[in-house]
């Protein structure tokens, strides 16, 4: 039972690891194949999104599905619905920056967290395409951010 993800519940050591061996799997077929291999996770697109470590100044990349509203990029901060936000999301509040790749194309953006309307309006489109993100906020116990990824010029 403890190798088993539970809301606001830690990944065990073991877990840990596979979940990074994973991530690390799943960059290096998208970033080989330009996204052709591991470019769709649930039907959506993915992105690899990099950040830079706001304690360890390093380099984190993750895979993340995401959505567009017109010419804006968004992504959910769910975490899966651990109860928890994700490292991703806490390293780029503070550096407001981040650098995406979809498909083989690279871009720095900017960071921005939606509020308010906009927050509800973003929400309304996850939740149409991935139902899931309703479950994950009945488990959470903050609304769930939604980030607004803008490309610098």
């Amino acid at each position: 039972m403890n190798s088993e993800k539970f809301p606001g519940k830690p990944y065990s050591p073991i877990m840990a690891r596979l979940a990074r061996l994973a991530t690390a799997v799943h960059v290096s077929l998208y970033r080989l194949s330009g996204g052709k291999i591991a470019g769709r996770a649930q039907n959506m697109p993915v992105l690899l999104l990099t950040t830079t470590g706001r304690k360890s100044g390093k380099q984190h990349t993750t895979p993340l599905i995401y959505l567009t509203d017109g010419n804006s990029i968004f992504i959910v901060a769910s975490n899966g619905g651990q109860g928890k936000l994700p490292n991703w999301w806490l390293n780029m509040r503070k550096s407001k920056e981040a650098c995406i790749e979809i498909g083989s194309k690279q871009f720095q953006v900017r960071v921005q967290e939606a509020v308010s309307d906009e927050r509800q309006r973003l929400w309304s489109l996850a939740v149409a395409s991935f139902p899931g993100y309703a479950k994950y906020q009945q488990r959470t116990p903050y609304p769930i951010p939604l980030v607004i990824l803008r490309p610098l010029a």
